[in-house]
């Protein structure tokens, strides 16, 4: 009998386990200390290198964005973003992805535009890989 996920067609490998997010504390603060950021309309993105560096995704949303239910909703977003285009992104680097306040109102194919530019722009992304939506 075939799975739930096999039965919408989901592959597998592009779901974001715990395995492939950024949680501890020192890891945001290198990607800082490192200082590679490249600055978009909808978000920030910041790279981190290291000797377990693997494509993992971080999401920081401050109270600036918004209430509560307001950063959930960010923060979902930047993960969708990056979970279906991670398959996509070269490089051993891990990517933390911080929220601008005008993320969680904005059109979805703007934020997906916002973050292919960020992730050529930073070298994640093939130049030609990165147009489209």
């Amino acid at each position: 009998m075939p799975t739930a996920s096999a039965a919408h067609g989901e592959r597998p490998t592009e779901g974001l386990p715990a395995a492939r997010r950024l949680r501890a504390t020192g890891l945001f603060a290198e990607a800082y200390d490192q200082n590679r950021c490249q600055r978009g309309r909808y978000m920030l993105l910041w790279l981190r290198s290291g000797p377990d560096a693997a494509l993992r995704l971080g999401v920081v949303t401050s109270r600036k964005v918004g209430d509560a239910v307001t950063r959930v909703k960010a923060r979902r977003r930047m993960r969708e973003i990056f979970r279906r285009r991670r398959s996509q992104l070269r490089g051993a680097f891990d990517v933390v992805l911080i929220a601008r306040a005008s993320l969680p109102e904005a059109p979805w194919d703007e934020v997906v535009k916002d973050f292919l530019k960020l992730a050529e722009r930073a070298g994640l992304l093939p130049k030609e890989a990165g147009q489209g939506s």
